[in-house]
């Protein structure tokens, strides 16, 4: 208990954190039925986790540094559990959306705070090991995601993906207390409040103004208002963070092309392999019929792919150019995922086979040797700002993807039921759209249409920013860079984590 106390709680608390981003896919319809959900609030209900994630991880990263890193983990613990409970409890949309962007807040306590508190822990061989060991629980938190929240919502209901957090969460609570250390970092260091606040205006009114998009239009009043405050937003995080002493992001590193090419290949990974999977979920049940855990197994062969081939990749692939791995990886995604649009009218799950493994394969590829890039393409003292950024980067990328792709599939849908019929379907309203009278074979055929064009978009995306990063992320072999690797890169930022 000793030894390994430490890795079991900070395993705990990574699991649940990221399992909540995707176990929500496969019980959008249920919670759509329960409480009178529409497309937009789904949406919110994914974006306002991955939102508050992302806007937060640098913020509270930094704000650990000074307050202790174990208590800021133990406060994240702590809030997830309440927000679990409230996200549980919620009787309406706007509850459940609330509860989830208080559960993003404290999940980005326990994330910030995760590498850190493994440098403290451990040192040598043991660090190697804890690595590799909180490597799998990442991947494997992806991989399950998908089947527990069938599981959970076919069987007790869609209620308990929330309740089952609150004993993981005691039990992790219990476990860090016990056996974790406190540690701090520079503690003379000014936390960025100004470029928090900034950035987190910037990521929720773009976010919101895609959202509006997918009712109104690109032009309606909402959007072009909600893109006005995102645009003066990152217009005045920009100029905060080239004024402050001690800044979230220090903007120079976009100088360096590896840097940028490394962080396009962030925000488009999560958008073209994971911010798709919400729709056709929607579409396997409510338009084919599955069950949610057969929807869930449905959507396995990315995940479970994915697993497979990075566990494999970090022996194969070691010493292998960042460039040719992240790139390699990204166009195999957008491959895979362009794979999945060949959907129709009469299409069952087993068409999108072939194009999951292949995004499968991409996916394996990238997840392991995104952050060791990262890191690989700073100076040393800023790898822990860059281990930040790019999940920071991820995390964005899959609640801008999310947005965006709905947009679009609405809008695909609409040239032939029209909005309102589109935003009912792509919202999980095909069982009282066939109330109604639209015959199934238009609902099957718009829906197909319109999956098809956002699995186009996003795969698009994926291959455009592999190329990208063929062509920005130069140099020779991981090594060269000075991380040797995934693991290497890993093993870089904990030290650095663990000396500020």
């Amino acid at each position: 208990m000793r030894k390994w106390g430490p890795l079991t709680a900070v395993c705990l608390g990574t699991f649940m954190l990221l399992l909540d981003v995707t176990i929500v896919i496969v019980a959008l319809p249920d919670m759509a039925r329960a409480l009178g959900a529409s497309l937009a609030d789904l949406q919110w209900v994914i974006d306002g986790y991955a939102l508050a994630l992302a806007a937060l991880l640098l913020g509270i990263g930094a704000a650990a540094d000074r307050l202790g890193r174990r208590r800021v983990h133990l406060t994240g613990v702590v809030l997830f559990a309440a927000a679990s409970l409230a996200c549980g409890l919620a009787g309406s949309p706007a509850v459940l959306v609330a509860a989830r962007g208080v559960q993003g807040v404290g999940a980005a306590a326990m994330f910030a705070t995760t590498l850190p508190l493994l440098a403290a822990a451990y040192q040598g061989r043991d660090r190697s090991v804890a690595l590799g060991l909180w490597g799998a629980v990442s991947g494997g938190a992806a991989a399950v995601g998908p089947v527990v929240g069938g599981l959970l919502a076919e069987g007790p209901g869609w209620r308990w993906i929330f309740y089952v957090n609150l004993p993981v969460s005691v039990a992790a609570v219990w476990l860090t207390a016990r056996t974790l250390p406190e540690s701090h970092g520079e503690r003379g260091r000014r936390i960025d409040w100004a470029g928090t606040v900034a950035f987190a205006v910037f990521a929720a009114a773009a976010t919101y103004g895609v959202v509006g998009a997918g009712g109104g239009g690109w032009t309606s009043g909402r959007a072009l208002a909600a893109f006005s405050v995102a645009a003066l937003a990152l217009l005045c995080f920009v100029l905060v963070e080239r004024r402050a002493a001690h800044p979230l992001l220090e903007l120079s590193l976009f100088r360096t092309s590896a840097f940028t090419g490394v962080m396009a290949g962030a925000l488009a990974y999560n958008t073209a392999a994971f911010a798709v999977l919400p729709y056709t979920s929607i579409w396997l049940q409510t338009v084919l019929g599955l069950s949610p855990v057969r929807a869930g197994l449905a959507l396995l062969p990315l995940a479970a792919t994915a697993f497979v081939v990075s566990a494999a990749g970090g022996r194969l692939l070691h010493g292998v150019a960042p460039r040719w791995t992240l790139g390699t990886g990204l166009v195999l995604i957008g491959a895979g995922t362009l794979g999945t649009a060949v959907l129709g009218a009469g299409s069952s799950w087993p068409v999108l086979l072939p194009g999951l493994v292949v995004a499968g394969l991409g996916t394996g590829l990238v997840s392991p040797a995104l952050a060791g890039a990262a890191l690989a393409a700073v100076p040393p003292e800023r790898s822990g700002m860059a281990g930040g950024a790019v999940n920071t980067f991820r995390q964005l990328g899959y609640a801008l993807g999310v947005a965006v792709l709905g947009t679009v599939l609405t809008s695909r849908i609409g040239t032939t039921l029209g909005a309102e019929r589109a935003h009912a379907l792509a919202g999980g309203g095909a069982p009282g759209l066939r109330a109604a009278g639209v015959p199934e074979q238009a609902l099957r055929s718009a829906f197909a249409s319109g999956l098809n064009t956002a699995a186009a978009v996003a795969g698009a995306a994926g291959i455009v920013a592999g190329l990208l990063v063929l062509l920005l992320v130069k140099g020779g072999r991981a090594a060269d860079h000075g991380g040797g690797g995934a693991r290497a890169g890993l093993e870089k930022g904990l030290a650095s984590a663990n000396m500020r």
